[in-house]
């Protein structure tokens, strides 16, 4: 009986032949945590008298969800994680570098067929490029970094058959968002969710990370895109050694495959305060804004601020409209600049913020007050996620974020 990705992965982590349902113990490649999750971790270290870690080289520690601080609790956590690196030689340190799963990727520590888990749950991004990508709870992580493998249940695959040709103007975010609403919340609970068809084989890697992305938001253990040469090309200068793609079997079972056609898909809405409550944006247009944000480990990549600012360029964002932009990395945040991307931005009139999770998290840089709308590009909308527990987060596209802010209200991206 064939393999799907994930079978296949996982059964080569832990040396067994398995499939979907059994359970297994893999050896872990990479394991990542960050500013919110990481003290966690080193406290449950510290209580399991653990005295050295399994492999320095292949753990990464992330500040980024409040960076700079805006606190002296957090001051003091990004402190106990640099005094937990040094004293277990742990180098894979980035404070304001980026994201954690944008960081991931574009420093190399994320190889095709392998396990990495994070301690946070959109570590299924990873597989955007061919990896088995999952997050795990932070004591889980303490239990990784001291042994270096973790256990598993093989989840079974739903695949999600897309076919067709996007409008213009409708974007990966949006076959997202639909698969969320009808796949809604539990409906991919503990499952490997794929995505396939003619349309993401078109689609460049970056835009494939948004569909992994949100995975989770439909309850998947991992997301999947079978990997091709556009994940050797993305790497090339990454990682090194021998890149090894792996594919799905031609007679891999699937649990279920869904099919969504591109021609005729709108660009969507998650509404408050679930994501999986999704409309198409026909249904939206009008509701004014207070903000909106543009950026986040969803949409925060140099395709989506490039695709932003073509609409924005020569124009001026609504006087109401607070707009803020935060690129997903260092590296993005330069190539941005040097392509005059971070000047249309601010010649719009929007409030260009250094790389970080900030607005998304409610941690600062963006906090709602009660009462307002948010249009924001991020993979989460639930009540009191970046501010008052009476304000309102919608999530839509980085072009449809960009057009709405010109417009003050939510407004369709294909009128452009």
């Amino acid at each position: 009986m064939g393999k799907t990705i994930s079978e296949k992965i996982l059964s080569k982590a832990s040396g067994e032949d398995a499939y979907a349902g059994d359970y297994i113990t893999a050896e872990i490649e990479t394991a990542m945590a960050q500013d919110g999750t990481a003290p966690l971790t080193i406290k449950a270290i510290e209580d399991m008298k653990g005295e050295k870690v399994w492999d320095p080289e292949n753990i990464v520690l992330v500040m980024d969800h409040t960076v700079p601080s805006a606190s002296v609790g957090t001051s003091e956590m990004h402190e106990m994680m640099r005094d937990f690196a040094s004293e277990m030689g742990i180098e894979n340190v980035y404070y304001g570098e980026g994201i954690c799963h944008q960081i991931m990727m574009e420093k190399g520590h994320v190889k095709p067929s392998t396990v990495v888990v994070g301690a946070d749950s959109h570590t299924c991004t990873y597989g955007a490029l061919g990896a088995f990508g999952t997050g795990i709870g932070s004591t889980e992580m303490a239990g990784v970094f001291l042994s270096g493998s973790l256990w598993f249940k093989i989840p079974e695959t739903m695949k999600f058959e897309v076919s067709g040709e996007f409008q213009n103007n409708v974007v990966s975010k949006d076959l997202a968002l639909k698969v969320t609403g009808e796949v809604e919340s539990d409906g991919a609970t503990y499952k490997a969710v794929e995505y396939a068809g003619e349309p993401i084989e078109k689609m460049s890697v970056e835009k494939r990370m948004t569909l992994t992305n949100l995975a989770i938001e439909m309850g998947a253990k991992t997301g999947i895109v079978e990997p091709d040469e556009k994940v050797k090309k993305f790497l090339k200068n990454r990682v090194s050694g021998n890149i090894e793609l792996t594919k799905n079997d031609k007679d891999a079972e699937y649990e279920e495959t869904l099919y969504f056609e591109a021609d005729d898909m709108e660009p969507q809405i998650a509404c408050p305060h679930q994501v999986d409550n999704v409309v198409p944006i026909t249904e939206a247009i009008g509701i004014e804004l207070d903000q909106v944000f543009l950026g986040t480990c969803t949409n925060g990549r140099l395709p989506d601020l490039k695709a932003a600012a073509e609409i924005l360029e020569g124009k001026t964002i609504d006087p109401e409209i607070r707009m803020i932009v935060t690129p997903a990395s260092r590296e993005i945040y330069k190539k941005a600049l040097d392509l005059g991307i971070i000047d249309t931005f601010i010649d719009t009139g929007c409030i260009v913020a250094n790389t970080g999770c900030g607005p998304c998290a409610g941690s600062h840089q963006g906090i709602l007050a009660p009462g307002e709308k948010c249009l924001s590009t991020a993979n989460r909308n639930f009540k009191g996620r970046m501010g008052s527990e009476e304000a309102e987060i919608y999530l839509g596209s980085p072009v449809t974020a960009a057009y709405s802010a010109l417009k003050g209200k939510i407004s369709d991206p294909r009128e452009v």
